[in-house]
């Protein structure tokens, strides 16, 4: 499974893409879990102090935020695409 990473996400992890090890049946929250035990500093800029991934960070499956869903729970499916999105701002005004 793949993850996508955006913004100073990447950058903490020193890499856009990054691959897991977690097989189809799996959970967004087992890949997460992969994710940060590749790249443990992406642990304190995605997790609240509570442990539970910030208000301010998206985690996309397949371009939808897991939140309107089953959020961390789930279920993944081969070929499924997982994201992380910073909050954006910028442009013109």
């Amino acid at each position: 499974m793949q993850w996508k990473l955006f913004a100073d996400l990447a950058e903490v992890a020193g890499d856009r893409e990054i691959r897991v090890d977690v097989d189809p049946g799996a959970t967004v929250g087992d890949a997460l879990d992969e994710l940060f035990d590749a790249r443990p500093a992406l642990r304190e800029r995605v997790l609240d102090d509570a442990g539970d991934v910030a208000d301010h960070i998206n985690v996309l499956r397949n371009g939808e935020n897991v939140r309107s869903g089953d959020g961390l729970e789930t279920t993944l499916e081969a070929g499924d695409e997982l994201a992380l999105f910073p909050p954006v701002s910028g442009g013109r005004q």
